[in-house]
């Protein structure tokens, strides 16, 4: 397989277009979790179209995740990562096998619905003092196993949950790269059986990964200066315009 052939018909101005955006949303991952999925559908679309999106992005998040966590190691939850990767995994060869079948609209309106509302649903949990335990976590990772093995975007799901656990603003993005690395395997080797990664797939990738890696460790000196109240604001405006970009999504087509 030439990966060089993926890039056969792209100009050099998409390809640094596409690199510039890859390193935005990197920074803004390790800030906040949650980027590449939202913003790079964005720049891709048009260039590859939409059936290899779920794919490339799959790819060029084992890079980005594994940079992302080498940051923030010592922040990892290794208790709740474990419990999520055993609850998602398998509900994620389910959606990854059959996400070329699925309304994608219909997913992201009731996704970006639910994801704006976890948000004051949290922040008044929160404030009553109600949090869900291991088992709440359990069954909300089968869930988002589904949706992320079909959908880009849906990070930002894995984000509210692990908040809503209880795992701390910093620890969020730590488990959350360690999660999406085991989760991003489980998808390619669906999508690799499926027949459906070829060189244009791989190439992108490749490109988006390799300029993504230095995010996450800008990323780390801006999070360990941010006051915790700040961060976790941030996360939440985060999950806030991941939902309402999925609304968009779904109407826009």
């Amino acid at each position: 397989m030439d990966i060089l052939s993926g890039f056969h018909d792209i100009s050099l101005a998409q390809l640094l277009l596409v690199a510039a955006v890859a390193f935005v949303a990197s920074l803004l991952g390790g800030v906040t979790g949650y980027g590449t999925g939202a913003l790079m559908p964005l720049v891709l679309v048009p260039l590859v179209g939409a059936a290899p999106i779920v794919p490339i992005i799959a790819i060029s998040s084992l890079l980005s995740n594994t940079s992302r966590m080498s940051a923030f190691l010592r922040y990892v939850d290794w208790r709740r990562s474990f419990i999520v990767i055993v609850c998602a995994a398998p509900t994620c060869v389910l959606g990854a096998w059959g996400y070329a079948h699925l309304s994608g609209a219909g997913a992201a309106l009731v996704i970006g619905s639910m994801l704006i509302a976890s948000v004051p649903l949290r922040r008044l949990l929160k404030h009553r003092g109600v949090t869900f335990g291991d088992g709440g976590l359990a069954l909300g990772a089968a869930g988002y196993g589904v949706i992320v093995g079909g959908t880009t975007g849906s990070g930002v799901l894995l984000l509210s949950l692990l908040l809503a656990a209880g795992v701390g603003s910093v620890g969020v993005i730590a488990t959350d790269s360690a999660i999406s690395i085991v989760i991003g395997l489980v998808k390619v080797a669906v999508f690799g059986v499926a027949g459906v990664i070829d060189a244009r797939v791989i190439a992108f990738a490749l490109l988006i990964g390799i300029v993504a890696l230095p995010g996450a460790f800008l990323a780390k000196a801006f999070v360990e200066r941010m006051p915790l109240h700040v961060h976790t604001a941030l996360l939440d405006a985060v999950v806030l315009v991941g939902g309402c970009f999925l609304i968009y999504r779904a109407f826009s087509g």
